[in-house]
């Protein structure tokens, strides 16, 4: 593993794991630098440390699945075989149509419910609108601490973040959401059946009538009976996204930024990191995935380089001197490996010397991808025993 130490103040998982007041850990950062594995890792290590775990998991590839060894996740939380020690995990995968009918479930009556959830614009919404995923991953997790503190069946909750186009519509995505739910539009289609005879003005017919033209009678139509059935649960949509929001900042929850040694996965976790603070939200550490591992030998990359060329014109001199080829071959592989070691190291550096009081542990890229419990318990302690490369 490439080192830490240094200006870098370095990021301990396990001491983090260990306070028992730590309740939520998100795992959040752009998609593809391997939250998901991350979120795994961390919840599993936990466990077996001792904590009673649940992991909820927004992956589309269900690798985390077959990680832990389940047949199949889905919106129920499920036991994790094969976990050690005294503790328990539990694994689940956000179902978002489903999260979005429990809400409904939860807060109208059995008629309304069902009305609502009849309704083709409701399943609309509730199957594709952007930020409905985001959205749902936070009533989720707004369920899971309510019954956690309830039953006492988890103290800690680790969170996988939606692999959005962009980290920050992580926390953008609720407010979003809700806003359209309860904004001027939604009420405005609702003023013909709620108010007065007076609201069905010239205005109002003519507002109807361009509407109608752009997106069709019928969906017109099922929008107003959505809105009116749906009236009165748009204040709690917005209310529990401002709960989430706090839950998000209240001391017990810690953000861990995941991203990858590459510029752009760096530069969206330092988009990340500067909002969770001006969210005034916990945040944890960096974890830095992925990275190169410093080839064993004291040649420089350009000494490689050189020895490489004297090299191969030593072997054209011979035509038949494969040996000489081949050692030509390996400079020039240890020579890039050191470039792309060195340029990671740069682009730490740089992240650092911007965020110098960012507590930041590096994994190094493992030789095959993670497919089991031991895979997971590998990385786990990665995350909480980091050392020098």
């Amino acid at each position: 593993m490439t080192s830490t130490r240094g200006p870098v103040p370095e990021l301990d998982v396990d001491a983090l794991l260990a306070d028992r007041n730590q309740r939520i850990i998100v795992c959040c950062g752009a998609g593809g630098v391997g939250k998901t594995t991350t979120a795994a890792a961390v919840a599993l290590r936990a466990a077996e440390q001792g904590r009673k775990v649940v992991v909820l998991t927004i992956d589309p590839a269900r690798r985390l699945a077959q990680s832990m060894g389940i047949e199949a996740l889905d919106n129920t939380p499920r036991p994790v075989p094969g976990v050690q020690g005294s503790g328990s995990l539990d694994a689940m995968m956000l179902d978002m149509k489903r999260t979005f009918d429990e809400v409904v479930e939860n807060q109208a009556s059995p008629e309304k419910a069902q009305q609502i959830l009849n309704n083709p614009f409701y399943i609309a919404v509730s199957s594709s609108f952007a930020g409905t995923q985001e959205y749902m991953a936070m009533e989720k997790l707004g369920q899971l601490d309510k019954d956690a503190r309830a039953s006492g069946r988890w103290d800690l909750i680790v969170v996988d973040t939606p692999p959005s186009r962009s980290a920050l519509d992580f926390l953008d995505a609720p407010e979003r959401l809700s806003s359209f739910l309860d904004g001027k539009f939604m009420k405005l289609l609702l003023a013909p059946a709620k108010g007065p005879a007076k609201l069905m003005t010239a205005g109002f017919g003519l507002v109807t009538k361009a509407v109608t033209t752009i997106i069709g009678g019928q969906v017109l139509t099922d929008m107003q009976a959505f809105v009116s059935a749906f009236d009165t649960l748009f204040g709690g949509f917005r209310q529990r996204a401002q709960r989430t929001f706090e839950l998000l900042q209240a001391p017990g929850t810690a953000f861990l930024v995941v991203a990858a040694p590459e510029p752009d996965a760096l530069r969206e976790a330092a988009y990340f990191v500067e909002r969770l603070s001006a969210e005034k939200m916990p945040l944890a550490g960096l974890v830095v995935n992925r990275a190169s591992t410093e080839p064993e030998g004291n040649l420089t990359a350009a000494g490689a380089m050189a020895a490489h060329e004297k090299l191969r014109e030593m072997a054209g001199a011979t035509e038949d001197d494969d040996t000489t080829r081949m050692a030509a071959g390996l400079l020039r592989l240890y020579s890039d490996r050191k470039v792309i070691v060195e340029r990671e190291a740069r682009l730490r550096t740089r992240f650092a010397t911007a965020h110098p009081r960012v507590r930041t542990v590096v994994l190094p890229a493992l030789s095959s991808d993670v497919h089991d419990l031991d895979g997971l318990r590998r990385i786990g302690s990665l995350l909480g025993t980091p050392g020098p490369a």
